[in-house]
Order: structure tokens, then sequence, then C-alpha cells
């Protein structure tokens, strides 16, 4: 196939390749900037406020020993640490950097289809896209992580595997705002927030969770399809030689399909109903020990509770865009599974039967079991052959 300059006919990606597409950029350190421009306004962002530091200190210590006591996983060695907006991006674009990476190399390293091959306007088009798959991930992650930042609690508002590492952000600022609109007492929703990020935390280090979690969202990445159309559609609707494109280009990058240039294929769908099921898994037994400390620790619990499950399941698209890019799919029916499972857990073999899920990696529940326990205790109570 003939060497195109996929830049050649539109100006205005030549300039963005130049400015970009060097070897050697950094578009990471760009998609840090573009999250802390949107997370802030683009003003200079206030430290925390003391009283919100030594509150979370305080609260810490009383989250940790009732989680550790529900769950019986170790988080002693946890830390929960008042946050800004721009610490936590500068913690979140790191810790989802790998499935990002994955995501563009996916894209990136693709062999041209037939048509491609064929036909020159889609052999330039999925040049260009080889070309600015990474920075236009890179830009449309710094988007969706400040749009994150400015309204996220803490780290698991989205239940994926963090990095290594002991200190649990809590962007105190976000719940203090949180808590004025719906007119809840603040201290008591930053123990109810410093709880549940510390059981998602328990449950996502234990280590067969986190590696079999992390390799479903891997997987599940690195197998979308190339549609460098979707691109070629996105383009044609912009006006190069307009001074307007570059942000008429940003704001085009709503829609993942067609950013990403990619769909979904049929190996990644393969892998929904696992990825699926352990996530309903989790949550689930996350609000089930929620209710369990939570009730007797809060004393306005109840509509803490009603607040913040009716907010997860209103996210707003930035939520949804990472979702979508993961495979995620955090509905109300989600958690709803997730509920209805550990529920018939407790009630045919008692709730001490709920520490078994987390034992070893055969003893997570299977699609099927999520639909029916009973199967689920059938199977971990079998003689181990190994």
């Amino acid at each position: 196939m003939e060497n195109i300059n996929p830049f050649g006919g539109f100006p205005f990606f030549g300039d963005f390749e130049r400015l970009f597409g060097n070897a050697g950029q950094d578009h990471w350190g760009a998609a840090k900037q573009i999250a802390i421009q949107l997370a802030t306004g683009g003003d200079s962002e206030s430290n925390v406020d003391p009283s919100h530091r030594i509150e979370i200190e305080e609260l810490s210590r009383i989250a940790q020993l009732h989680i550790s006591d529900a769950t019986g996983l170790g988080i002693e060695s946890v830390s929960l640490t008042a946050s800004t907006r721009t610490q936590w991006i500068d913690s979140t674009l790191r810790d989802y950097e790998p499935l990002l990476r994955e995501l563009s190399e996916s894209l990136t390293n693709k062999q041209p289809t037939d048509t491609e091959v064929t036909d020159p306007m889609s052999a330039m088009f999925s040049q260009m896209m080889q070309h600015l798959a990474p920075v236009m991930l890179a830009m449309t992650s710094g988007s969706m992580v400040g749009h994150l930042a400015s309204r996220s609690l803490g780290q698991y508002d989205l239940p994926l595997p963090r990095g290594e590492n002991s200190e649990i952000l809590i962007v105190t600022g976000n719940i203090a705002t949180f808590g004025e609109e719906w007119s809840l007492p603040t201290q008591e929703l930053f123990l109810w927030v410093c709880l549940h990020e510390l059981c998602h935390h328990a449950v996502l280090q234990v280590d067969h969770v986190h590696l079999r979690l992390q390799e479903l969202l891997l997987n599940y990445v690195r197998n979308f399809e190339s549609n460098p159309s979707g691109l070629g559609d996105l383009v044609e609707g912009i006006d190069m030689e307009s001074p307007s494109a570059f942000e008429d280009l940003q704001r085009s990058l709503g829609d993942p399909e067609v950013v990403l240039g990619v769909i979904q294929s049929e190996a990644q769908l393969s892998l929904l109903p696992e990825l699926h099921s352990l996530l309903a898994v989790i949550v689930g037994y996350v609000d089930y020990v929620m209710d369990k400390v939570g009730a007797g620790l809060i004393g306005s619990y109840d509509q803490l509770t009603e607040a913040l499950r009716r907010r997860r399941v209103e996210a707003d698209p930035s939520n949804r865009f990472i979702e979508r890019m993961f495979g995620l799919e955090l509905t109300q029916s989600q958690y709803e599974r997730g509920t209805s499972f550990i529920s018939g857990v407790i009630e045919r073999a008692g709730d001490s039967e709920l520490s078994r899920l987390w034992e070893k990696e055969q003893n997570l529940p299977t699609p099927n079991e999520i639909e029916a326990p009973g199967l689920w205790l059938a199977r971990i109570d079998l003689p181990d052959d190994s």
C-alpha cells in the first residue's frame, strides 16, 4: 500500500501533529494539565481545609476498626488522606494508565483491513488514526478524569483496581459541596465515605481479586476492533480551516466509539459475563458491609445512603465514558444482582460464609452462580482436588 501522508490534506491536523505528535512528547503530562484545567476551572486550587484534614484522620481510625472487624481483611496499614482535586487527578491518571496505555496500543497496532488496503480514503484515515490515537486518547483521558475529579468523593466511585499504595484519597471539598446541596451532616457524610472507600479497598486489594479484575479489564481494552471510518465521519463535520477547529474537535470527543475509532468485538462480548459478575459480587458485598456497619455507627445512615446510592446510578457522562471504555456496567440492575446474590448466601448459610468469597480465586462466583447462590455454596463445599 502506498505510504500516504495522512495529514497532507488537513493543515489543522498537521499543526496538531507537530504540537503533540513529536517523538518523546509527554502526552500524559498534557492529559494531567487538561484534567486540572477542567476540574478547577483554570483557577488556582485552595489547599485542603485544615479542619477537614483533621476530621478525616480521626474518622480513618474509626472506619478502619469497623471495616476490619466486619470483613476480616487486612487494612491496618492503609491511611485515608484528605485530598484536593489536583492530587486526586495525579493519583487517578497514574492508576488508570496501564489500562489506558493498553487501549492506546490496541488501537495503533491493528493490521489494515481489505477496505483500507484498496480504498485510498480509508487508508488515509487509518493512518491518521495510527498517528493521532495516542494523542487523542491522552486528551480524552485528561478530559474525562478532569470531569470525574469535579465530583468524585474518593478513589472508588468507580470500583476499579488501584495501584499498590497505602493511601486512599478523600476529596473533602467535593464531599462538603455534596452535603450542602443535599442538606446532609458533613461529619457523618465524611464517615460514610471513609467506610465506603475502605471496604472497597479491602476487597480490591485481595491479591487474586485485584489480579483477576485487572486481567479482565486489560483483556477487554486490548480487544477493541478498529473502526477508522468513525474518525473520518468526525473529520468530515469539522472545517479544518476554521480558527475554531481545535475547539470543534474537542467538543466531538464525547463519543468514545468515534474518538477511539473502535467498535466492540466478539472477544470483548465473551468477557462481559465474567467481568460483570465479578463487579456485581464486589459492589453487593460492599453494600452489605456498609449496611451492617453504618446503620449502627451513623445516626443519619439511611438518609445518607439513599442520597449516595441514588447519586451513583445517576452518573454523569464522564462516569459513563469510563464505564463504556473499560466494559463496566454500573446500572441499578447490576447493583441489585450483587445484593440479591449476597442476600441469597446469607439466607442459606449465614453471613459467615461471605468471607469465603475472598479466600482464593476458585471461590469467585461464576455468572450462573450470581443468579443462583445455592450453586455457589454447593460448589465451594466440594472437596478440593488440588
